[in-house]
């Protein structure tokens, strides 16, 4: 697996293994389970896809060394502002049955961004998260939260596939060194995206699928995605 070291000196998968509307009736823990076997080594999950424990569940009967690992996840709107976004993460570790979060992000870039911002920060200090960073954040809010940070964030996900680059705000997170992770690499499964002539005849000259075509072209371009 290809390693992309952040701007904060550490290192994360190239590719990763997302687990957005996977319920966690058992149905997520085996999902994350055949990830980790086929050699997935990054999983982002949320607090908001009630699906953290079976991403732990999975993880604790792995048998692959917890260091090995790289989990994400991400603090919803309901445990914003700083008092609240404390105990979210307390509550993520506890439903993901772990010591620390190697990478915590604000979900969305909404009501009290500041405060909730401040408390992952004090999680990096105390050892609970390993790197923080956001989610769904365009360059008008970046504006906003960026001059209040004293740690600045090492990743923004957003949606992000060759149809739909982000051009703009690639180049303005360039002199933050913040890396974009994508959501939707593959369109979720757009039929202009996988019917695009161009991404197929590049599948068929390296005998390749388009999906593979598509991830590539992130790797290619730096962008971690995060595919289901």
């Amino acid at each position: 697996m290809q390693i992309l070291k952040l701007n904060n000196g550490t290192e994360i998968p190239a590719i990763g293994f997302g687990v957005f509307l996977i319920p966690d009736d058992g149905t997520c823990e085996k999902a994350v389970s055949d990830a980790l076997k086929v050699g997935y080594r990054l999983i982002d999950t949320a607090a908001a896809y009630m699906n953290e424990k079976g991403v732990g569940k999975a993880i604790a009967k792995s048998g692959i060394p917890r260091e090995e690992i790289y989990v994400e996840s991400k603090l919803w709107l309901q445990d914003y502002g700083y008092e609240n976004a404390k105990k979210g993460i307390d509550t993520s570790l506890k439903n993901l049955g772990l010591d620390y979060i190697d990478l915590y992000l604000l979900h969305q870039p909404y009501f009290d961004t500041t405060g909730a911002w401040k408390a992952l920060e004090e999680g990096v200090n105390e050892g609970k998260i390993r790197s923080i960073g956001i989610s769904n954040h365009t360059t008008q809010f970046l504006d906003k939260l960026l001059p209040q940070m004293k740690i600045k964030p090492v990743i923004n996900q957003m949606e992000c596939n060759p149809l739909f680059q982000q051009k703009e705000l690639r180049e303005y997170m360039i002199p933050y060194d913040i890396t974009l992770q994508a959501w939707y690499p593959l369109g979720h499964g757009s039929k202009e995206l996988f019917e695009n002539e161009i991404l197929k005849s590049i599948a068929n000259k390296y005998n390749k699928s388009v999906g593979q075509v598509i991830l590539r072209w992130h790797v290619e371009e730096g962008i971690i995605p995060i595919p289901k």
